[in-house]
């Protein structure tokens, strides 16, 4: 439950402070005193949206703290999964600061505004006049029959599945124009690749055809200048290797008399044989290298058709239009494989919307069941709060097509007087009958939604006398199994509460600020009386004030 409240810096609060109980706590307050105010700061930890209008003092920040009792409702896991502290107390804070950013955090622990508000809708729900219009949303209607059917479980695995099958739906679409647009381009790719295998591109190919190519194009230069290099070396009249073997043949005899011959013998022996061995290797080079016009045309043809194929694919190397090539292939298997790759994800679909129609119609089933019983205890409640005549029905319709709440519509049809036929509530019921349609309402779904509080502003407008004291009785056994806040401008009602607490401006220097606090037994006297003359000091009021709360 919530167990207390701190605002600082918001709107018409300055500062404040306030400690709430179990059971059944009223807070009333002149009209304009500020009791919206309050309900404005404790939506911000309930992750509603705010802005820098919320600062009463633009230079410092705005806080909202509250702090609430989690021990009996199960939420370790939840903790558990946000990474959060687990305390039996829980405090969530928001913070605005000057330059507009919003904070939020759980046990001091920052976290982002989709957390605080899941955890909070867990913990607390208010009830304004404003949600009286959700009476007409259908979605709004079904969560209602699914909290009162106790669909819970059964309803979440249905919504993981459903979000799963939407998932595979999407993929399967994609896939689906994948296939298209491949089928429409598979020509296109199997040109370009036929092109390329009929090349039969090899690795380091082109590198070899150039240095071919420019060897052929100076074959006459290489040849006449080996040959030259050859007979310089070895002709047989001044040949450089007749003349150096001679010398060699000299120094060979002298190295037996002159050790300095033996030296230079080697020297010079090692110089006539590497000579040599180039003279003859010149010799084969010479004749090896030929003009060869038929193998230039070839040679050049060949670069030719690969420099095409770069330049037609945008790549600079043979092996880049290999990788084009396997490519190229992997989209024309690919194309090939769409089909089997279809009829397995259609497979699967089937499968998931079989298990989805199976659970849609629990769902269903599980609605339906309630319906009477729905209809009775609001009719009941209805009665009890002065609409004798009232008339409410549950109205269901199967929709063709799954949907994130399975395949039913419902519609809350209500009427008010005798022999009026019920039509959709939002289209007949007046405020009043509005409030009081949707007191019964959360009466009935009381014990169905495990929730420690629950805020009513203002549920009692539209009426009055008797009735107010039967919806008093209504809120009070309401408030027997969870912590009720209910804000109120009728006497009969406030007259019920286990606690009362005042809302009340108050003006400082030149300033205007709103507070909160907890009224004692002769307070509640004087505040009822208030409520009931405008007058606070007549007797009449105050003896009726006392009867009340009596």
């Amino acid at each position: 439950m919530l167990q207390s409240l701190y605002i600082k810096n918001y709107a018409l609060i300055d500062k404040l402070s306030i400690e709430f109980n179990s059971g059944f706590n009223i807070i009333t307050g002149e009209t304009g005193a500020g009791k919206s105010i309050v309900l404005g700061a404790l939506g911000l930890i309930l992750g509603q949206r705010a802005d820098l209008a919320v600062l009463r003092d633009k230079a410092k920040k705005c806080t909202v703290e509250g702090c609430f009792g989690v021990q009996a409702y199960g939420l370790e896991e939840f903790f558990a999964e946000h990474e959060l502290d687990y305390d039996e107390q829980t405090i969530l804070r928001r913070e605005i600061t000057p330059a507009g950013k919003s904070r939020a955090f759980i046990n001091d622990t920052p976290v982002n505004l989709k957390t605080i508000r899941e955890l909070a809708l867990r913990l607390i729900d208010i009830h304004s006049q404003h949600q009286n219009l959700d009476l007409g949303n259908r979605l709004f209607q079904l969560k209602l029959v699914d909290l009162v059917a106790k669909n819970k479980a059964l309803l979440a695995n249905y919504q993981a599945l459903f979000r799963t099958y939407s998932e595979t739906k999407s993929t399967y679409a994609s896939l689906v124009n994948e296939a298209d647009q491949a089928r429409k381009d598979l020509d296109y790719f199997q040109f370009q690749f036929t092109q390329l295998d009929e090349a039969k591109l090899k690795q380091g190919e082109q590198e070899d055809l150039e240095a071919e190519q420019n060897q052929l194009e100076h074959a006459e230069d290489i040849k006449r200048t080996f040959g030259q290099l050859a007979d310089a070396l070895d002709s047989d009249e001044v040949g450089l290797l007749t003349h150096l073997k001679e010398h060699v043949s000299q120094l060979g005899k002298m190295s037996d008399y002159f050790a300095e011959a033996k030296t230079l013998h080697q020297r010079l022996e090692s110089c006539y044989l590497e000579l040599k061995d180039i003279s003859e290797e010149s010799v084969s080079v010479a004749e090896r290298v030929e003009h060869d016009s038929m193998r230039i045309e070839q040679v050049a043809d060949r670069l030719d058709l690969i420099y095409s194929l770069q330049q037609k694919f945008s790549v600079d190397t043979i092996e880049e239009l290999i990788g084009v090539q396997n490519d190229l292939e992997h989209k024309i298997s690919q194309v090939e494989s769409f089909d089997e790759e279809l009829a397995s994800m259609e497979k699967v679909l089937d499968q998931q919307k079989t298990k989805l129609e199976k659970m849609a119609a629990e769902l269903a089933k599980s609605r339906r069941a309630v319906s009477k019983d729905f209809e009775q205890a609001v009719v009941g409640m209805l009665h009890k709060l002065g609409m004798a005549n009232a008339v409410f029905q549950l109205n269901f319709e199967a929709t063709e097509q799954l949907g994130m709440m399975g395949k039913d519509e419902v519609r809350f049809l209500f009427s008010a007087n005798k022999s009026a036929e019920p039509q959709e509530i939002s289209k007949i019921a007046s405020g009043g009958e509005m409030s009081r349609v949707m007191l019964a309402l959360k009466s009935l779904i009381t014990d169905s939604k495990s929730l420690p509080t629950i805020v009513f502003d203002e549920i009692d407008t539209g009426i009055s006398g008797e009735i107010a004291l039967k919806m008093g009785d209504i809120l009070k056994t309401i408030s027997s199994k969870m912590q009720v806040i209910n804000i109120t401008h009728l006497p009969q009602i406030a007259a019920k509460g286990d606690h009362h607490y005042q809302v009340y401006k108050f003006d400082q220097e030149d300033q205007t600020f709103t507070s909160i606090r907890k009224l004692e037994n002769s307070e509640r006297v004087d505040e009822l009386a208030q409520m009931l003359s405008g007058d606070r000091h007549s007797d009449t009021a105050r003896e009726t004030a006392r009867e009340l709360l009596n």
